[in-house]
């Protein structure tokens, strides 16, 4: 629902290693592009690679969006469809797992082809915004890191939510919160804290509950350029076996100086 809500094409890639340090650890890898089509309709396309311990799924969606607009203070309401595909492979030849009799691992290669269908609603302002999304209907096999073997993968609910406030002439500054709810496990959320600087410098800093905290810099090198680092340090005792998550992105938007200035965008 999200995709051409910023008004212009736009394109962001990301880069995630967690719990460097740590062998089998999980990594990331996103590459968005998205825009606005007309004036109600965005599209967009976006794939992720996610790679953990012996597997890897690489995510290849197509996001459509429709946008209503409610009223004259420019509150607008869209409706999102996503569907796609996941390519999914695991080789449990690739590293010592606790239980090598498992039946799991007599068969070392699997490789499989799942579709992905899912929905979302995000109701936006200029100074805030509320978002909800199920990103795949689908109850499909995926690899659990945790029990070292392939499992059936639940409905995610995700939802999202944040305000922009004016500090003064040159400071934003934007809480937020994110929370996903998997059916038979804790609930995760996070909350934020975002600074936005003169429109070109953004620090902010997280805490995830029960799990980690978070600190985020981003700079705007250009109108239409932007890159931002986050580092993630654990609460939890993983953080004994590892040095933390480094996570790169930068954004590219077609947009005019003018244009920038005239409508700032926090989010």
């Amino acid at each position: 629902a999200y995709a051409g809500s910023r008004g212009h094409l736009s394109v962001l890639g990301l880069y995630r290693t967690q719990w460097v340090g740590l062998n089998g650890a999980p990594t990331n890898q996103v590459l968005t592009l998205d825009g606005p089509v007309g004036k109600n309709v965005g599209l967009g396309v976006i794939v992720t690679n996610d790679e953990l311990g012996p597997s890897t799924e690489t995510f290849f969606d197509a996001n459509f969006s429709y946008t209503i607009k409610l009223d004259r203070d420019n509150q607008r309401l869209s409706f999102g469809l996503k569907g796609g595909g996941r390519l999914f492979n695991v080789d449990f030849s690739r590293g010592l797992f606790d239980d090598q009799t498992d039946v799991a691992f007599l068969n070392n290669i699997e490789n499989r082809f799942f579709p992905t269908i899912g929905a979302g609603v995000y109701y936006h302002t200029d100074r805030g915004y509320l978002g909800f999304a199920v990103p795949n209907f689908f109850s499909e096999e995926h690899y659990d890191g945790a029990s070292q073997q392939i499992a059936t993968e639940r409905l995610h609910y995700f939802l999202i939510g944040g305000r922009v406030f004016d500090l003064n002439q040159d400071v934003l500054f934007k809480p937020a919160f994110f929370v996903k709810w998997v059916p038979g496990a804790p609930i995760i959320a996070d909350l934020s804290a975002n600074f936005l600087i003169k429109e070109t410098l953004t620090l902010g800093v997280a805490y995830r509950w029960d799990d980690s905290f978070s600190g985020l810099l981003g700079v705007d090198i250009s109108p239409q350029f932007h890159v931002g680092y986050a580092y993630d340090l654990t609460t939890t005792d993983l953080r004994n076996y590892n040095n933390g998550t480094h996570e790169i992105f930068v954004r590219f938007e077609l947009r005019s100086f003018a244009k920038r200035l005239k409508s700032p965008r926090f989010y």
